[in-house]
């Protein structure tokens, strides 16, 4: 297989049929985003445990990377926590790659060749989400126009935009970087075949039946059958998930791989729905303020991930008048000065609020997609509103210890390990949103070290402090397909980070 320049060229191909305007812009784009994907390539070579890199060395010139075949790769030193497209280039001995799927391909691990083809999509859906880039000045005034200016996917993926199985077209039509209106349909069912949790609302039920939400493409590449025209909605940095205008949003089963992994709408997570929706209002009200959860308002599955629908309530009801909600993944797109003091405010609201619901029980998914921060009118954090109760972790015992009921779940929410339990936490709020944020370790050490000593004193506070920041492992993750699941590294603490990787 040779995906590199062959996905380049092909998406070329297809936009000089649907939109040929944005062909110049496009191929403008195409080394940053080389650029971006490499960077991000380069931090998984570094840091994660990958069985054919035998050793890693520091020096005044950068990293080496000894691998199992006698080759060694030559790079710059790799920060865990930089977002930057820092890398422009790799040696592989004295040959210079430029293109992570080349380079990919060069390495011929075991499934280098699947990966390479990723990491080529995933370069040409860059360029062409920064190709169609559109960032006005002044800030929007609506919570779906903050996700659209997000162009770059995942901050530290390799496959940050690889989209199996969308065309140029799709992604014109589906990608929020595109900013298109996207016409929601609905598929009826008999209600007899349903599974409902929480409100389903009239309007999508006709008599016997419900009317249940579904994407276009989900109807056409996985469902093959016709739909119910119902409402426009605007897509959001998940894809999957469309804010209705004036209304909630809705998370619809599309079916497709993003990023690790393939997502969708089990009946696990429809039959648990309402259940975490009440529950996670209790965790809420217990940190003084500082958080928010959104309600789950419905949930519905034809007894098929492939059809089924969550309407949640829009994070816009937590703000007050002049605030505005903003997904942490967008923050950097804000224009705010985010300054030491800034930063340092930031991290001490969502540490704070992180590990107060994990002593509790609770450990959150909290990366910059489903974490969101209330600005003040002048840019100031004052709360945040966390989305998707999907994936969050929940511990019986810590909840026993406080007083707490459990609610009645079972499945794989439910974990005492307390591995488990800080891995869930730490690798997505401190290894994800707040080193998006601070875009570098020296950054985010700074804000930790101004935040931690204000912070209760608890275990888990104290493993952050003295241990290793987990992470997850997405470059090993794709080069392993046939482990399923979660797979973990350990970060340098950044609290103790002197930007260069351990030797190993």
């Amino acid at each position: 297989m040779s995906p590199s320049p062959t996905a380049e060229a092909e998406v070329a191909a297809e936009l000089a049929d649907v939109r040929p305007a944005l062909l110049p812009r496009y191929r403008a784009e195409l080394p940053g985003a080389r650029a971006a994907v490499l960077t991000r390539l380069w931090r998984g070579l570094a840091h994660e445990p990958l069985p054919w890199i035998t050793g890693r060395m520091t020096g005044a010139h950068g990293l080496a990377l000894r691998l199992a075949d006698g080759r060694t790769l030559h790079g710059p030193h790799a920060d865990p926590y930089a977002t930057g497209a820092y890398v422009t280039g790799v040696r592989l001995d004295r040959e210079l790659h430029v293109d992570p799927a080349r380079l990919m391909e060069a390495l011929a691990v075991p499934h280098a060749s699947a990966f390479a083809a990723e990491l080529a999509h995933s370069v040409a859906s860059s360029a062409l989400s920064r190709a169609d880039a559109d960032h006005p000045e002044e800030w929007p005034d609506r919570d779906w126009a903050w996700e659209q200016r997000v162009t770059d996917g995942h901050p530290f993926h390799p496959g940050c935009r690889s989209r199996p199985g969308f065309s140029v077209a799709d992604q014109l039509a589906y990608g929020p970087e595109h900013r298109p209106v996207v016409r929601l349909g609905t598929v009826p069912v008999p209600a007899a075949e349903c599974l409902v949790t929480g409100e389903w609302p009239a309007e999508l039920r006709d008599g016997q039946r419900l009317l249940v939400p579904v994407h276009p493409w989900q109807a056409a590449h996985v469902l093959k059958r016709s739909y119910d025209d119902w409402r426009p909605a605007h897509p959001l940095m998940s894809l999957r998930t469309l804010a209705l205008p004036g209304g909630p949003h809705v998370k619809t089963a599309l079916s497709a791989r993003l990023t690790s992994s393939v997502r969708d709408i089990s009946p696990y997570s429809v039959r648990a729905a309402a259940t975490l929706s009440s529950f996670a209002a209790d965790l809420a009200s217990r940190t003084d303020g500082l958080l928010h959860i959104t309600r789950t308002l419905g949930a519905v599955t034809a007894r098929s991930p492939d059809l089924a629908a969550v309407l949640r309530e829009s994070p816009e009801a937590y703000a007050g008048p002049g605030e505005r909600v903003v997904p942490v993944a967008a923050l950097p797109l804000t224009g705010l000065p985010r300054s030491p003091a800034w930063l340092a405010a930031f991290t001490a609201l969502a540490l704070t609020v992180g590990l107060r619901l994990l002593d509790l029980g609770v450990a959150l998914e909290a990366h910059g997609q489903n974490l969101l921060v209330v600005l003040s009118a002048d840019g100031a954090p004052r709360r945040l509103v966390y989305r998707d109760l999907a994936d969050i972790r929940i511990s019986p015992a810590r909840l026993t210890r406080h007083g707490i009921a459990q609610p009645a779940l079972t499945g794989r929410l439910i974990t005492d390990d307390e591995t488990t339990l800080r891995r869930k936490l730490f690798g997505s709020l401190l290894a994800g949103a707040l080193a998006g944020v601070a875009s570098s370790g020296p950054a985010l050490g700074a804000a930790l070290a101004a935040a931690v000593p204000d912070l209760p004193d608890t275990s888990d506070l104290a493993a952050l402090r003295q241990g290793p920041v987990p992470a997850k492992a997405l470059t090993l993750m794709r080069l392993s397909p046939q482990t399923p699941g979660d797979q973990w590294t350990s970060l340098p603490n950044p609290l103790v980070l002197e930007c260069d990787p351990v030797d190993q």
